[in-house]
């Protein structure tokens, strides 16, 4: 595992004396209560860099389409942070519709917690989960006009980024998929690139790492250099150092009933809290914030081109 700090600066990870309590039991961390306070530290070096306006700013969330009250209190917050950083983009990683997928809860699940974003013309765009396949394998969920799925695997552009979105559940089509992944990441001008599933690849949460899905991509990533790698599926919040110069952002802390996560040596900063994460380009580098649901920073960090 390659870390290299250049790549990534981190200006502030949770700990005992910052942002919240943790008490640890069973070999996870847990929160004790709510973070209250913006992140108080931030490196020089990274002080020195700051522009006022990005080029391009989005959201991730994921495992949010419960349509009860986490998933609002998210979907809320995210309308709050709209209105001071306003962003063009949400990319929904999976489990869109909770429990079996069924697109007519799409009102409840999707429509109406997001409502004013929608108003807004914000565009989101989905992947399938595990619970999005259960019925009619998700193909309902593709041809939603509002989730913007050009396919079960598709790629979108935002100069100066493009996002490769790959289905990656247990009937995934790799055969096709993958000469499909490697002939767009070969092809990008983009000069970032991040890639996005339901599935993690490395985590600290109930599923862990997943040795399939690592063998399959982590090399394309290396080869054509992925600085971002997100999904969902783990109900928690965790983003590793580069392993690779590639980034692991697990945000699936958008609505469903948390979990409890634990650190790993790649992790850089991990958390049981409802909330999304904003993402902000620039020419040079990408920012990243976890924000909770009282739209308090509980975690940045950045990755440098």
């Amino acid at each position: 595992m390659s870390l290299n700090r250049r790549q990534f600066l981190l200006l502030m990870g949770l700990s005992a004396s910052s942002v919240v309590g943790w008490e640890i039991k069973k070999g996870f961390l847990t929160v004790s209560e709510p973070p209250h306070q913006k992140i108080l530290g931030v490196d020089p070096a990274i002080a020195e860099i700051s522009d006022p306006k990005p080029l391009f700013r989005f959201v991730t969330i994921g495992d949010a389409g419960t349509g009860e009250k986490g998933q609002y209190d998210v979907a809320n917050a995210m309308f709050r942070y709209h209105q001071n950083h306003p962003f063009q983009v949400v990319t929904l990683l999976g489990d869109n519709i909770y429990i079996n997928g069924e697109i007519e809860k799409i009102n409840q699940v999707f429509e109406k917690p997001y409502q004013p974003l929608l108003q807004q013309g914000v565009k989101f765009y989905a992947c399938l989960g595990n619970h999005d396949i259960r019925t009619e394998n998700g193909d309902r969920q593709v041809t939603y006009p509002l989730f913007n799925m050009k396919g079960r695997y598709y790629t979108f552009q935002y100069n100066p980024v493009q996002f490769f979105v790959l289905d990656a559940n247990e009937n995934a089509d790799w055969e096709k998929q993958m000469p499909w992944l490697e002939n767009q990441l070969q092809h990008s001008q983009s000069a970032w690139k991040i890639v996005y599933s339901h599935y993690p690849i490395y985590s600290s949460g109930v599923y862990g790492v997943n040795p399939e899905l690592m063998n399959r991509l982590t090399p394309l990533f290396k080869k054509y250099g992925v600085q971002l790698y997100m999904n969902g599926h783990e109900h928690d919040y965790e983003r590793t150092k580069p392993i690779d110069e590639t980034t692991y952002l697990t945000s699936g802390n958008g609505g469903a009933a948390i979990r409890p996560v634990g650190s790993s040596e790649w992790t850089a900063t991990a958390a049981s809290i409802l909330g999304f994460t904003a993402i902000e380009i620039y020419p040079d580098r990408m920012v990243i914030q976890a924000i909770d649901t009282e739209n308090q920073v509980f975690d940045q960090g950045i990755i440098l081109l």
